[in-house]
C-alpha cells in the first residue's frame, strides 16, 4: 500500500531520515556526498525519498553554499555524432557524483555562447565545461569572473582560461595530408563545411602541409559556412572536380563529407583510391564500415568528456590537476581509401 502523509506541505528531510531509518545528518550527506555513505544507507535514503516524493532544494542550497551543485557544459550541437560522444564520456564521469549535468547548445553562435554562459553564471554552477579555445573577449571575462573550475575541451592552446583537454587540429591535419603525398597524390584538394575554428585549423594544417612539398594551389580548396552533411560532400566534391579535374586525393574536414565524397565518387565511377583517395577527420564508426574502408584521423572524443569531468571535480574538492592542459593527440587510421596509388 502507498505510503499516505498525514499532513499536507512540503517534504522535510526529517522525514526521509525517518522513514529510511538514519539521522538527518546522514541523509542531508546523501543529497551533498552520496559517495559518503555505505551502498546499503544510500539504497535506504534513495528508496525513502523517491516514496515521499522528496525533492532537495537546490536554489535553498546554492543560496547557503553560493553554488549550485550542477555542472555546466556548453557544446555547438545536440545532432553532431562527434559531440554524442563527448556526451557519453562527460555523463560516464559525473555518475555517482552528486553533481547533474545541465546542457546549453550554442549552434556554433558566439553570440548565443555569449548569453548562455551569463546565464550559468547566474545560476553559480560547481562547474563548467565549454567547447573550444575561440571565445569572445566577453565570454572569456564572463569565464574568468564565474570563480568555479572551468575546463575547455576539443582543442589544446597556450592560454587556457582555467583548464584544457583536447589535442591540436592542425597537428592531425598537417599529418593526415603529409601521409598522403608519399602514397603519390599531389593533387590533393581539401573540402569544408560550417568552418567553425576548428575546421578552420584543419585547414591550416592541410594548407602548410601542401605548401612544404610545394603542391598547394588555391583551385584544390572548396569550403562553404553551410552545416555539414553526408549530401553536401557530394556537391563539395562536384564543385572541386569542376574546378580542379586532375584532383587526385581529397582530405575532408570531418568524416560526414568523407562519406558523401565516397558515394559522389561512386555516382561518377571513379574508383577509390584507384582514382580518388579520400581522408576524413573523427573516425566516426561508420569510416571502417564503408567499402572500401575510409581512411581518418581518430580522435579521442569520450576520453575528453570524461576527462574534462574529472578534471572539473577534482578541482571543486581542492585537488587541482598539476598540469591545466591535457593534450589527449590523435591518430591517423590507414585504411583503404588511402592506399599507394598505382603508377
Amino acid at each position: 500500500m502507498e505510503r499516505k502523509r498525514a499532513k499536507s506541505g512540503e517534504i522535510r528531510l526529517t522525514e526521509v531520515a525517518k522513514l529510511a531509518g538514519v539521522s538527518p545528518i546522514t541523509a542531508s550527506r546523501f543529497f551533498r556526498k552520496p559517495e559518503a555513505l555505505s551502498p546499503s544507507k544510500r539504497e535506504r535514503v534513495a528508496s525513502a525519498a523517491k516514496e515521499l516524493g522528496y525533492v532537495p532544494n537546490l536554489a535553498a542550497r546554492a543560496l547557503a553554499s553560493q553554488r549550485t551543485e550542477v555542472i555546466g557544459v556548453l557544446i555547438p550541437s545536440l545532432t553532431n555524432n562527434v559531440f554524442s560522444d563527448v556526451l557519453r564520456g562527460i555523463y560516464d564521469a559525473s555518475e555517482g557524483s552528486r553533481y547533474s549535468i545541465q546542457l546549453a547548445n550554442t549552434r556554433y553562435s558566439i553570440l548565443q555562447e555569449e548569453q548562455l554562459l551569463r546565464l550559468f553564471q547566474a545560476q553559480k554552477p560547481a562547474g563548467l565545461i565549454v567547447t573550444g579555445i575561440d571565445q569572445t573577449a566577453e565570454s572569456r571575462a564572463v569565464m574568468e569572473a564565474m570563480n568555479c573550475p572551468i575546463a575547455q575541451i576539443m582543442e589544446v592552446g597556450p592560454d587556457p582560461v582555467d583548464m584544457m583537454v583536447g589535442f591540436s587540429h592542425y597537428d592531425a591535419a598537417f599529418a593526415a595530408v603529409s601521409h598522403l603525398i608519399p602514397q603519390g597524390y599531389q593533387r590533393i584538394g581539401f573540402v569544408g563545411a560550417q568552418m567553425d575554428p576548428r575546421v578552420q585549423r584543419r585547414f591550416g594544417g592541410y594548407r602548410d602541409a601542401m605548401k612544404a612539398a610545394s603542391l598547394f594551389d588555391p583551385r584544390l580548396i572548396v569550403t562553404t559556412p553551410v552545416p555539414t552533411s553526408i549530401t553536401l560532400g557530394g556537391s563539395l566534391l562536384a564543385d572541386l572536380l569542376s574546378k580542379a579535374p586532375d584532383t587526385d586525393a581529397v582530405f575532408c574536414g570531418n568524416d560526414d563529407l568523407a562519406l558523401g565524397v565516397l558515394f559522389e565518387c561512386q555516382r561518377r565511377h571513379l574508383s577509390v583510391p584507384e582514382d580518388m583517395a579520400i581522408v576524413g577527420f573523427n573516425d566516426l564508426e561508420f569510416m571502417a564500415s564503408a567499402v572500401p574502408p575510409l581512411t581518418s584521423v581518430r580522435t579521442n572524443r569520450y576520453e575528453m568528456g570524461r576527462s574534462a569531468v574529472t578534471m572539473v571535480l577534482a578541482a571543486i574538492d581542492g585537488n587541482r590537476p598539476p598540469e591545466p592542459v591535457v593534450d589527449l593527440g590523435f591518430q591517423l587510421m590507414v585504411r583503404e581509401s588511402s592506399s599507394p596509388r598505382r603508377a
